[in-house]
């Protein structure tokens, strides 16, 4: 009788049991073996990686074709330096020395140093070669004292001429660099040379000049012809050719011709000292019909003469 009860009881828990669901055996074709060697030698998470690196670069794409590089590299320059900032890199103190036509901010803003700069990520090499670009900036030095305090020491060119040249005029140093175009009357007593080649060969000539301040004192700009030799334009008018060669001589001989004869007080236009045996004056239109007139007379004169 307990037998059979507990037979029963069997049988009813295995009616009670979910009956199995047959296993579906999918029937693929075996792998390249190629595929195999992916799997087995490259390590987990590959694919992960490569997902990422797949992103980042649509990402880089997408910025270099948007034209977004510069801004993209600025708000990372930006980002990096304020957490530099905040961990106390903050530019603090600035000293400039050396600088007389620029002013202090002017400094800053061409070698590219402004309020969100981080004396951390401050590139000296990169500040001292934009400052070494601007013309009037002929060497540049550039200290980061930590935590805070940028030093930088520039040597400034010197304004050392006006160059007219295509009917615009521009400030030059010595060496003939263009320093900025001529807007400002404090460069107004400044020589001015003329002519293609004039700036880099107003040197020399305005040094040779200066020997002779007679004849400096009163040239109003000197003029680079064909760009061989040099005319002087007086400030009364009066043009001087001079020779291609030996022109330290003819400056001498222009500044006797002044002091003996006045030369620069005579009512002529030119002087032609560019040949070597002989200088030739023009006279201005008036002095020549007074000229042509005093001839006429003595000849006149004369006539009158030889007929008594």
């Amino acid at each position: 009788m307990l037998l059979r009860e507990c037979v029963g009881a069997h049988l009813a828990r295995r009616r009670r049991r979910p009956a199995k669901r047959p296993q579906v055996i999918i029937d693929r074709e075996p792998p390249n073996r190629y595929i195999l060697m992916v799997e087995r030698y490259l390590p987990r998470r590959i694919g992960l990686v490569a997902t990422l690196a797949i992103l980042f670069g649509s990402l880089g794409l997408g910025i270099v074709k948007g034209g977004h590089v510069e801004e993209f590299t600025a708000a990372l320059s930006d980002t990096r330096n304020a957490l530099a900032n905040t961990a106390g890199f903050r530019i603090t103190t600035v000293g400039i020395n050396g600088r007389k036509q620029l002013s202090q901010d002017e400094v800053l803003a061409i070698g590219g140093v402004n309020g969100r700069s981080s004396l951390l990520f401050l590139d000296a090499d990169t500040v001292r070669a934009k400052l070494k670009a601007n013309p009037w900036i002929a060497d540049a030095t550039i200290l980061k004292l930590y935590p805070g305090r940028l030093q930088i020491d520039i040597v400034e060119r010197t304004a050392f001429a006006l160059w007219q040249q295509n009917g615009r005029l521009s400030v030059i140093a010595s060496d003939g660099a263009v320093l900025e175009p001529y807007v400002s009357r404090r460069f107004l007593n400044l020589p001015l040379v003329v002519g293609k080649g004039a700036d880099v060969r107003a040197h020399d000539f305005l040094a040779l000049l200066d020997r002779y301040p007679q004849v400096r004192s009163v040239t109003k700009a000197a003029i680079f012809v064909g760009e061989r030799r040099w005319n002087l334009r007086l400030k009364d008018g009066l043009d001087v050719r001079l020779p291609e060669n030996d022109v330290g001589n003819a400056l001498a001989a222009l500044s006797r011709l002044d002091k003996d004869e006045k030369l620069f007080s005579r009512d002529i236009v030119a002087v032609d000292m560019r040949l070597p045996d002989r200088l030739i004056v023009q006279l201005s239109e008036d002095a020549g019909k007074a000229r042509d007139e005093l001839f006429k007379d003595k000849k006149s004169k004369k006539k009158a003469g030889d007929s008594a």
